[in-house]
């Protein structure tokens, strides 16, 4: 009886054994990974495991987020780990990465230089005040990352979103963002097939050091062409275009030539300035700012979009400096709003507009959409909850920087300026005579599916020039702040959707939710939940203890 059931109890084990194996083969040859999260938050998209499986040589990641750390930035910090890990498990190995504190230098100096050179790569540190049981401490971390591969190497900031929001909301929109900038830093080591962008010229539009930031950051991703729709070359070798701040007449040629470029398939992203008003001009005493003539107004209107005649201001603005006085001679500046230079913080929930900081704009127009069938049509980027816009001709004076703003003045609330437009557009010349010079045979008047970006503000793409030395400052960098707003992270993500709108940017769609506790009930009731947390699991192993020796005692006494 006995070596029966041993012999039995042999068996299974063998044959669990041998199952053991067989599940560990068939798992060998059918990778899967299974994510049950609610809002997926460990799953990789399928364009960032293309990026990764695609990959010649390893790649190495630095992650200087390390130390001594408070609950949100250890919560950064895990997700980071978290995602490298993915990277490396569908990278085949090849995504290496290491956590590195900078602050565990043998010296000061050592550590001075140190940081200096992380800043030098562009990792910027950031300086962190925790208050905890009433003891304030505060320390420099570097919530970023440095990328080597193929002897080079690339510095990634991960802390990101709108500075406008709660420190919790701040951290889990740079959770969320951590697959998309580290996949996108890779994909700009490794791209080799570079998509062509043309840069309109010929019309006044932006050039030169005036655009210089834009035009570097597209470099890293993209082959960059000035383009002049004069020539005879064909637009359809541009994966997109960029009309930057034109401020001369489009012939009726040259928007035959973009209405074609469009029915073809062509991306286009207009900054369009409607009315003509500067810095220049504002210092000048009665100056009105009254339209361009762009000769764009129809086209825009048949492709379901219209910029009206009118400039935003808003209560949230940037800020410039006037001279309010002097002393011993010296002009004393002071700055002050300019409700003329609204602060966009505002967005849709959009791939291009997804958990992005402030974007500063300069005389800006309100956008509104037509009829157009077929067309899709996004608002991407609004005025605050206390607008007005101002019908043209509009006065536009410096001197009025010193009135003070008040908010019955600003009774509009989000006013769109910026669209994006997404469908089969119809030519601006169907059911009319072409223009002079266009190819006949070539027409068509029902387009493909394409995408276009309209926003009502050319100076979204000019960076300032450092007037000491003459060079381009960041676009976004605001001199007198020394902020950086998000004006160049603004126009990549809306190249990067034009031209690869299933690629890469999806990745920004990620959600991460937060479920916070509550902080109060947690001071209060600290004591409690610690004696529940301690003292049920033992007093259920009691229980389970004493239950079990009696049950065990009657059994055993019937003998």
């Amino acid at each position: 009886m006995l070596t029966g059931k041993r012999t039995g109890d042999l068996l299974l084990l063998a044959n669990g054994l041998v199952l053991i194996v067989l599940l560990n083969v068939i798992a060998s040859h059918y990778f899967f990974r299974v994510d049950l999260t609610e809002e997926k938050r460990f799953s990789i998209k399928d364009q960032t495991k293309e990026v990764l499986s695609d990959l010649d040589d390893n790649v190495f990641v630095e992650v200087y987020l390390e130390g001594d750390l408070n609950a949100g930035f250890r919560r950064l910090q895990k997700s980071i780990r978290e995602t490298l890990e993915e990277f490396r498990i569908y990278s085949n190995n090849k995504v290496q990465f290491v956590f590195v504190n900078p602050s565990t230098a043998m010296s000061q100096k050592a550590r001075n230089e140190y940081m200096q050179e992380l800043m030098q790569k562009g990792v910027i540190p950031t300086n962190v005040v925790d208050n905890k049981d009433g003891q304030v401490s505060e320390k420099i971390i570097f919530p970023g990352v440095v990328i080597s591969y193929g002897g080079f190497e690339t510095g990634v900031n991960l802390l990101k979103g709108n500075q406008a929001g709660t420190a919790d909301e701040k951290i889990n929109q740079s959770i969320e963002g951590i697959e998309y900038e580290l996949a996108n830093a890779i994909y700009k080591m490794v791209n080799s097939d570079r998509k062509r962008i043309g840069l309109v010229t010929g019309h006044g539009e932006l050039d030169s050091l005036a655009i210089a930031s834009f035009n570097s950051a597209l470099l890293e991703l993209y082959s960059v062409v000035k383009v002049d729709l004069n020539t005879k070359k064909s637009l359809e070798r541009y994966d997109a275009l960029i009309i930057a701040k034109p401020v001369r007449a489009y012939s009726e040629l040259d928007k035959y030539k973009l209405d074609q470029y469009v029915m073809k398939g062509g991306k286009v992203l207009f900054l369009v300035d409607k009315l003509e008003a500067s810095m220049d001009s504002a210092s000048q005493e009665g100056y009105f700012a009254f339209p361009y003539n762009i000769n764009l107004d129809d086209q825009l209107f048949r492709y379901g979009i219209r910029l009206n005649l009118d400039l935003v201001q808003d209560a949230l603005t940037g800020k410039y400096p006037v001279i309010t006085g002097e002393v011993d001679g010296k002009p004393q500046l002071q700055l002050m709003d300019w409700p003329f230079f609204p602060l966009i913080n505002r967005y849709a929930d959009h791939p291009v507009t997804r958990n992005l900081d402030a974007v500063v704009t300069r005389f800006i127009s309100t956008v509104d959409t037509v009829k157009a069938v077929g067309i899709k049509k996004t608002p991407l980027m609004f005025t605050s909850q206390l607008s007005r816009r101002l019908a043209a001709p509009v006065a536009v004076n410096i001197n009025d920087v010193r009135k003070n703003l008040k908010k019955e003045d600003f009774t509009l609330s989000y006013l769109p300026v910026g669209y994006l437009l997404e469908g089969r557009f119809t030519s601006l010349y169907k059911n009319r005579f072409l223009p002079s010079g266009a190819e006949q045979g070539s027409f068509t008047d029902h387009g493909v599916p394409t995408k276009i970006i309209v926003m009502a503000d050319g100076d979204l793409a000019r960076n300032d020039v450092n007037p000491r030395n003459g060079q381009p400052q960041q676009l976004g960098y605001d001199p007198f702040s020394r902020y950086t707003f998000a004006n160049e992270e603004l126009l990549m993500n809306a190249v990067n959707y034009l031209v690869n709108g299933d690629g890469l940017i999806a990745a920004r769609n990620k959600e991460v939710k937060i479920r916070p506790l509550d902080k109060e009930r947690i001071r209060t009731e600290r004591t409690k939940w610690q004696i529940i947390n301690l003292g049920l699991p033992l007093f259920v192993l009691l229980v389970y203890g004493i239950s079990r020796s009696v049950i065990r005692k009657r059994k055993y006494s019937t003998f």
